[in-house]
């Protein structure tokens, strides 16, 4: 055992196998659950490593393999609620599963951002890439690597997003509303064309002629800029008496711009959102929104990646629409 009156340093791979009695490649083998190891080997490794105070690293772990148990995620702007809370998620369920996560950021306009991203996680060895926030850009550039590579609100989880903003449509036309605009993301983001296209599909299930549209870059100041005109189309006869807006973000200073306007929310125009962020329900009005399973979805993204070593990973939960003061029925 270790005299706890010298100052312990770093213990490495090479020091379990020195005091375990066998070679480095033997200890990597252990912490990577080789089934072709012996018992009593084992048990000798597992020992020394405990009587070291040995902590586990990636980069041991990975000695004498072909996977760093590393998981590559890029992301576009981690300061919105949405890739933020997805980052978050991810980094649990990997390391759940028995991984670690490198982040690189990009924007997705820049070609060469996207490019260098890759290339940053490329050169940490990682096993596959998450993508939080998806545009084409970033997926066309990833498809060139031969990596795996999952989606956080794409692919399976683009169904969820259409059925998630779906339910706000059909929230909404359940109230009465026959006249409804739409505020959405913008269009080079994967996530944004799910959500478009589940309300232009839940209008056309609901007979309804769609409404003014306008886009936004996610943040609550875009939905500020755009007051003015939807303000407008409101006030115009046969304007729109409720509006689908793409996130929460957008809806809040979507409704601060209206009311600044004169407008109010939701006697003059209801108002729906999507994320369901921790602040929605202190929203003025609180915010009628769609929530969505995020821990689920990474869940699943981490599933994708790896294949079956984690194919029992449950299924996301479907989306939630979540009632709130901000949507009423329509004024006669």
């Amino acid at each position: 055992m270790p005299d706890p009156a010298v100052p312990r340093t770093k213990v490495g791979v090479r020091d379990v196998a020195a005091l375990a009695g066998v070679s480095p490649q033997t200890v990597s083998r252990v912490l990577n659950d080789h089934p072709h190891i012996r018992d009593e080997t084992r048990r000798r490794v597992l020992d020394a490593m405990a009587a070291l105070g040995y902590r586990v690293n990636n980069a041991a772990r990975s000695l004498g393999t072909a996977t760093t148990r590393t998981l590559g995620v890029i992301a576009s702007d981690a300061t919105l609620y949405g890739p933020a809370v997805g980052i978050a998620a991810l980094e649990t369920s990997a390391r759940t599963a028995g991984r670690w996560i490198a982040t690189a950021y990009a924007d997705a306009a820049d070609a060469a951002s996207v490019a260098a991203a890759a290339e940053h996680l490329l050169a940490q060895g990682v096993d596959g890439v998450v993508v939080v926030a998806p545009h084409e850009r970033t997926l066309e550039t990833l498809a060139e690597l031969g990596l795996p590579v999952a989606e956080l609100h794409g692919g399976p989880g683009a169904d969820r997003q259409r059925e998630g903003a779906a339910a706000a449509v059909r929230h909404l036309v359940d109230l009465g509303h026959m006249r409804i605009a739409h505020l959405a993301g913008p269009a080079d983001w994967r996530e944004a064309a799910a959500r478009d296209a589940g309300v232009r599909a839940a209008l056309a299930a609901a007979g309804v002629e769609p409404g003014p549209r306008w886009e936004g870059d996610w943040s609550a100041a875009a939905g500020a800029a755009r007051a003015a005109e939807v303000a407008a189309a409101v006030r115009a006869p046969g304007g729109p008496t409720a509006v689908v807006v793409a996130n929460d973000q957008m809806a809040l200073g979507l409704i601060a711009g209206l009311a600044a306007r004169g407008v109010d929310v939701p006697t003059d125009v209801s108002v729906t959102g999507f994320d369901d962020n921790p602040d929605a329900a202190y929203y003025r009005p609180a915010l009628t929104t769609v929530r969505l399973d995020i821990v689920g979805e990474a869940r699943r993204c981490i599933g994708d990646v790896l294949g079956l070593e984690v194919a029992q990973a449950p299924v996301p939960a479907p989306p939630v629409l979540v009632a709130r003061a901000s949507t009423a029925p329509p004024r006669s």
